[in-house]
């Protein structure tokens, strides 16, 4: 990493009430601040070990779970991710913010800059693609995801099967082996997707940006570094080099020895690669 302070290593948790719920978010460190957005089969917990090295490096690290995960709690109503991100940076006096969001949550943030270009300082995303990007699936993936939909239709549903599934799709990586990862970060997946498909989760109903982002990426103004392992699906790789070739002042990096998860299974490295695509920026806040 380019950047070497001694952090203040506080650590504040709230509820930031939102129409139809509150937001669980946890607010640590100084610095310019980073936000991390995590993808729709974890929490925030996702991060813990992302969250000490960019401390370390000088910065203020913001995390939140989003609607349907965690300790957040929301009612069955529609809402808008990007206002309930804008609203965890209000709540913590932040105005401006270097986001990172992982799957739904990098989706999120790089439409959050678009929706809000003045909140935003600078944007990576992580197995993400823009709404409306359709880029192709391999026929073993294609097999994959028919799978998954036919035990998310089944009578009743099997949580513990659906959640070895979605351990098999974002964790392992399709088509991977399941001896890849050692066996406590598929337990902390597992444990965290099998929570969707309980009776009684409730989510909310996202209200999508319109047009969609796909379309709109040349409105970017800040940086973007779009990133994808290449144990990923095609889908993701593809959108992240799209979102490379098409957005202002935009990159893609591809690892390929890491799937969807990055910051679970190679959490040092991540938080070094976001320090390097963070640190020429002009602090932020």
């Amino acid at each position: 990493m380019r950047r070497r302070y001694t952090a203040r290593m506080s650590r504040v948790s709230r509820f930031v009430e939102v129409p139809g719920g509150r937001i669980y978010a946890v607010d640590e460190g100084s610095g310019p601040p980073i936000l991390l957005v995590h993808a729709a089969i974890v929490d925030l917990d996702a991060w813990d070990l992302v969250v000490p090295p960019l401390l370390r490096a000088g910065y203020r690290v913001l995390r939140y779970d989003m609607r349907g995960f965690g300790r957040t709690e929301t009612a069955d109503v529609e809402f808008n991710p990007r206002a309930d991100l804008v609203a965890v940076l209000h709540a913590f006096g932040v105005r401006q913010v270097a986001a990172v969001g992982n799957s739904r949550g990098g989706q999120i943030v790089l439409e959050a800059a678009i929706e809000h270009p003045d909140r935003l300082a600078a944007v990576m995303t992580i197995g993400a693609a823009p709404g409306g990007f359709v880029g192709g699936v391999t026929p073993q993936e294609e097999a994959l995801y028919e799978a998954a939909e036919r035990l998310e239709d089944a009578v009743p549903r099997d949580p513990d099967a659906l959640a070895e599934m979605m351990v098999r799709l974002w964790a392992d990586g399709p088509g991977q082996p399941p001896t890849r990862l050692p066996a406590a970060i598929r337990e902390f997946v597992r444990e965290r997707a099998r929570r969707q498909f309980l009776p009684g989760y409730v989510s909310g109903r996202i209200r999508h940006l319109e047009p969609q982002a796909c379309d709109r990426l040349a409105e970017l103004r800040c940086p973007v570094l779009a990133f994808c392992g290449g144990l990923d699906s095609s889908h993701e790789v593809n959108a992240a080099r799209f979102v490379g070739e098409n957005a202002p002042n935009a990159k893609s990096v591809i690892w390929p020895d890491v799937a969807h998860l990055p910051g679970v299974e190679a959490p040092e490295r991540l938080a070094e690669l976001i320090v390097d695509f963070v640190s020429p920026l002009q602090p932020w806040s």
